[in-house]
């Protein structure tokens, strides 16, 4: 043990001497080069020898080596500028957090005032929380802040669930409808575009459907961006008219938080759930195998990862057993059908649409929500055209999802193209420190089979998807410092895809360019 002891006082003698060295090296230079004696005596130790020109070389020598100094001084005072403005924004940043959470404990302990207030009101009248006066006096006070009322059924008033329960008394008898669909996919583009022009007077270009239908293919959010006025919203809702289940929206408000937005929450004083709309779709979705779509409406008004993120991560999940959500922590007899000790699984016929403006009064979108998300912008007004008129349709989501798997398989992305997008990401990497994971990839691998199968190109596919899901990655950068680099980029997309073949990056790069 004795010569372990040596050898780790030895080994570590040895490393900290080293430090010690360099550290006192660095102040002996730092004291060399400001050593101002040591210059003077140098000049006075040569002084006798220089001739008339060597003395204009050595007050060149001094004026060179004043600046020298000089620059030192301002780069170290710089540097520790930098520092400290960097913690000071730091420090401001975890104040506002802070001062955020506060005041969101300061809501809670509000609800909660309120909600005790309320308790004790009732308990004055004689009654108990769980008592049915209670419960009507909580309808009451929903319905004067503008609730809508709905008829629920007096074997369901019990459940802590009334609303959902009252879907499975409606469905209780319900089988599931083969609606003997037989269309393609270039055709469910034409019938959606016809429908939304003859019957809803919504025109939109026949590529923005195919771009739409394939986000579907990809993904269970999609995101509609653009400038206001352009349709976003409307093409959400057309689609749900299309397929005769109208589209649940949820505005999105800025107090949005957390989860409870979207499912709910269990309140301990009526003891009864707060079920929202979002929450009875996806629960009714279960009983079928139709299509239902939930319009997030103005998503990015609250930050998205507050209040969407465990459905991000569930529908992250690779398997669609694992698509579950925990509503309540335990189960009671009375529980609707399709909750599980509490836990409700997420219905896979629902899709996700969020439309977003982006100005001033909103939050701007992470990269945890684009990763797992297909945009798509909209920022042009449809031309009108003269429509075939086209009827609502039933629509089986088993079709649709086989008619999605089919077209992965027979239109998957050549090898060539794979090998060129390949080469794409070493150019990024190398030039602008950006790279994409194989999340990205894998979305790509079905967005782009499935816009071919509907009618468009492989390069087009290509083209706008990586415009939207990987340059977009470059607005996080200083469009200053690449600002050179976007030339040879746009050069190296034409030789490698083909001149013109990328217009939708090359446009993109050609707008970043312009903001410097």
């Amino acid at each position: 043990m004795s010569t372990y002891v040596r050898f780790l006082y030895e080994f570590l003698d040895q490393l900290l001497g080293g430090i010690i060295t360099a550290l006192k090296g660095l102040v002996l230079g730092v004291i060399q080069m400001f050593d101002v004696r040591a210059y003077a005596s140098l000049i006075k130790e040569y002084s006798k020898d220089f001739k008339g020109g060597e003395w204009v070389l050595v007050v060149i020598a001094v004026v060179v080596t004043i600046v020298v100094l000089l620059l030192v001084i301002l780069l170290v005072w710089f540097i520790i500028r930098r520092i400290l403005k960097f913690r000071k924004t730091l420090v401001e940043q975890e104040s506002l957090l802070e001062e955020l959470a506060d005041l969101q404990r300061k809501v809670v302990q509000l609800m909660k005032e309120k909600d005790e207030l309320y308790a004790m009101k009732v308990s004055q009248l004689g009654f108990k929380p769980t008592d049915s006066a209670l419960s009507e006096g909580a309808e009451a006070e929903g319905k004067e802040e503008g609730e809508e009322e709905e008829d629920i059924p007096e074997n369901a008033q019990s459940s802590r669930f009334p609303k959902l329960t009252t879907i499975d008394i409606e469905y209780a008898n319900y089988k599931i409808m083969n609606y003997g669909n037989s269309f393609t996919l270039p055709e469910l583009v034409s019938n959606f575009r016809n429908f939304a022009a003859s019957e809803l007077k919504l025109y939109y270009q026949e590529d923005l459907i195919r771009l739409y239908i394939a986000a579907l293919a990809s993904t269970k959010l999609v995101i509609l961006q653009g400038i206001s006025g352009t349709g976003k919203t409307s093409l959400a809702y057309a689609w749900g008219k299309f397929l005769k289940h109208d589209s649940c929206v949820a505005s999105v408000q800025p107090s949005w938080r957390d989860r409870t937005e979207l499912f709910g929450y269990f309140n301990e004083f009526t003891k009864k759930f707060n079920e929202t709309e979002v929450l009875k779709e996806i629960y009714l979705a279960g009983y079928t195998d139709d299509i239902y779509t939930v319009i997030l409406d103005e998503m990015n008004i609250s930050r998205v990862e507050y209040y969407f993120a465990e459905m991000l991560s569930i529908l992250e999940m690779p398997s669609q057993d694992e698509w579950i959500v925990e509503l309540v922590p335990s189960a009671w007899p009375d529980d609707p059908k399709h909750l599980d000790q509490g836990k409700l699984k997420i219905a896979p016929n629902v899709w996700y649409i969020g439309t977003i403006n982006n100005d001033d009064s909103t939050f701007m979108v992470t990269d945890k929500v684009y990763d797992r998300a297909m945009p798509i912008d909209i920022n042009d007004k449809g031309q009108v055209f003269e429509p075939i008129p086209t009827e609502a349709q039933d629509i089986n989501y088993s079709y649709v999802r086989s008619l999605f798997d089919e077209a992965m398989n027979n239109n998957q992305i050549t090898q060539e193209t794979l090998d060129k997008i390949d080469k794409m990401d070493d150019y990024v990497i190398k030039h602008f420190r950006i790279a994409f994971g194989n999340r990205i990839v894998a979305h790509m691998k079905k967005f782009v089979p499935v816009y071919v199968g509907a009618g468009g190109t492989e390069l087009d596919g290509v083209d706008y998807f990586i415009a939207r899901k990987i340059l977009r990655k470059f607005e996080q950068l200083n469009i200053s410092y690449i600002r050179d680099e976007i030339d040879g980029f746009v050069k190296f997309l034409e030789d490698t895809f083909g001149k013109g073949k990328m217009h939708e990056c090359v446009d993109y790069l050609l707008r970043l360019k312009k903001l410097t």
